[in-house]
């Protein structure tokens, strides 16, 4: 019972921080009839009142959304979400995670905040900020506490991977050079990815697992954030970051899209990626997009997992973190 009462404190940590400054609670569908905000498999589901079809919400970014153009101000969701994919020791199933929304703020005020915000949780727990971190080179060897309360480290991912494969490349490379360097390095590259996802894919595999002191890469390829306002002044790229945390993903944040012409075209490319048959691929979201017609401010958006938050605090797996995980019977 003692990683549930962490838990408790962690995520009352989290709401103290953001209603104290001046954010909002508020709480979305989970019930959705187009799935969208972020790239995954689906739990499908059927109402019988109106003979539809549904789905389980894989994130609620987008009622999110339309809730700031509604003038809604800062605002934030402990959300529970449901991705149908597998299940280890950071997945699962069904997950709790944060996301807030800040209008007239970006991607560098969403990292102030979130590394604000997760060096006051750990205080709570710790009495100090301090993080079990683990040696990557040893996973066996037991984690150490570590001081983490100096700043912590703000990368590219154009320069985070040019750093791991040794030759410096960017979304400016040329395809072939690209396609070459994963091949020496091994990591699989699938039918109709373009530049950015191989990019994207160099830092999941080389650079993500290898991470170990909470690091902010940031300035993703725009070709696999299709909710991401394009980079102020950087072509090819967006205004997003991910924080990575003893090899893991913890969270992530964007400078948001707002101009609903480009929205549409993106949401369009990813409906014709589902019909060809990717199943992470997101939906044509037309309430979403009428929305961003009526206006919608410049934003800043962050996400977190609040599961893989308290797994970071208390050095567990997440099925040491939940009441229930979830496990499939045992055959009578």
């Amino acid at each position: 019972m003692d990683l549930l009462r962490q838990r408790s404190l962690a995520v009352d940590t989290v709401r103290r921080v953001l209603t104290g400054q001046g954010y909002r609670e508020v709480e979305t569908p989970v019930l959705n009839t187009v799935h969208g905000g972020a790239s995954a498999r689906l739990f499908c589901t059927y109402i019988n009142a109106y003979g539809m079809d549904l789905t389980l919400r894989i994130a609620p970014e987008l009622y999110l959304k339309r809730l700031l153009v509604a003038g809604s101000g800062p605002i934030f969701e402990v959300a529970r979400n449901f991705r149908n994919e597998g299940a280890d020791a950071t997945h699962n199933p069904e997950f709790t995670a944060l996301e807030a929304y800040h209008p007239f703020a970006d991607y560098t005020v969403m990292r102030e905040l979130t590394e604000t915000m997760i060096k006051t949780v750990a205080q709570a727990l710790h009495g100090t900020q301090v993080l079990p971190l683990y040696d990557v080179h040893d996973p066996d060897a037991a984690p150490v506490l570590t001081d983490v309360s100096g700043p912590w480290p703000v990368i590219t991912v154009t320069d985070a991977v040019s750093k791991a494969v040794g030759r410096r490349i960017s979304i400016e490379s040329d395809f072939e050079t690209l396609l070459a360097v994963a091949a020496q390095h091994d990591v699989e590259i699938g039918p109709g990815m373009g530049p950015g996802a191989v990019l994207e894919s160099l830092y999941e595999e080389l650079v993500e697992p290898h991470t170990v002191f909470p690091t902010f890469y940031c300035d993703f390829p725009e070709e696999t954030s299709p909710l991401t306002a394009p980079h102020r002044s950087e072509r090819g790229l967006v205004e997003r970051w991910d924080l990575v945390v003893n090899g893991m993903e913890l969270g992530t944040a964007y400078s948001e899209l707002t101009d609903p012409v480009v929205q549409r075209h993106r949401l369009t490319e990813q409906s014709l990626k589902a019909a060809a048959g990717d199943l992470e691929a997101m939906q044509v979201d037309n309430d979403f997009l009428d929305a961003l017609e009526v206006g919608m401010p410049p934003a800043g958006g962050m996400g977190i997992g609040l599961d893989r938050l308290v797994m970071l605090m208390t050095a567990t797996t997440i099925r040491d973190v939940l009441s229930f995980p979830f496990a499939k019977p045992q055959q009578p």
